[in-house]
């Protein structure tokens, strides 16, 4: 298996996904957009994976990858490749497949639970989620589910939390993916929206407890292996 991953922000890496692929032997290559890097063509791997950052979904003005971006993502679906969005990564996914990304009545961010959406409880993935986890959320913005597309989680902050198209393509609005010191980059880069607020922690709150990122680890490796195989 080949994997291709597209990162927006020095800060927006795999996280612990790195190693779930490299206990497997599994080949990773990047494309770091904010550096300049080429995009690649669905020939080159078998699983895309398109990563967070704070610009929006419909930015293609400010950030000349962009559109390249969203033409590889549709064209990597169409092609039947397995695509796994984070966060904006799960935005593009959505703006690709004809859903609009509009900003969320409120930003969630910090540690909140998920639970499955009525189709959900009947979804490989969906299930994966039914006692409600607390999972680590960091966006302003929301997808709609596309028109096709299964919406599998939601939470109390905002409705639309993961989608799947097909069995090919899975959206996922939260961060399974950062591990602590990934999150400490992430405060560390965009502080200005930890602002209080009902859906948003403090750092202290966010970074405190370890075991939560061990148990976000855990159920990553479930969606992987329910995702990839």
């Amino acid at each position: 298996m080949r994997v291709h991953y597209l990162s927006h922000v020095p800060f927006e890496q795999l996280g612990a996904m790195e190693d779930w692929f490299q206990e497997r032997d599994i080949s990773i290559r990047q494309s770091l957009l904010f550096a300049g890097d080429a995009l690649p063509t669905p020939a080159d791997f078998d699983v895309l994976v398109v990563m967070g950052g704070p610009m929006g979904a419909d930015d293609d003005s400010r950030f000349p990858w962009m559109s390249a971006e969203k033409a590889l993502i549709r064209e990597s679906i169409a092609a039947g490749k397995k695509v796994l969005g984070i966060c904006l990564g799960a935005q593009l996914i959505a703006r690709v497949l004809g859903a609009p990304v509009t900003a969320n009545p409120e930003k969630e961010i910090g540690w909140f639970p998920v639970y499955p959406s009525p189709a959900g409880k009947n979804d490989s993935i969906g299930k994966l989620f039914a006692g409600a986890p607390a999972v680590l959320h960091w966006h302003g913005d929301t997808f709609a589910i596309p028109d096709g597309a299964v919406h599998l989680l939601e939470s109390e902050g905002c409705r639309n939390q993961a989608f799947r198209y097909g069995d090919n393509v899975l959206a996922l609005q939260f961060h399974l993916e950062l591990e602590s010191g990934n999150a400490e980059a992430l405060c560390d880069a965009c502080p200005e929206d930890l602002t209080p607020d009902r859906w948003v922690e403090s750092r202290d709150d966010l970074l405190g407890d370890p075991q939560r990122f061990s148990a976000s680890k855990a159920l990553l490796g479930r969606v992987l292996n329910a995702f990839l195989g």
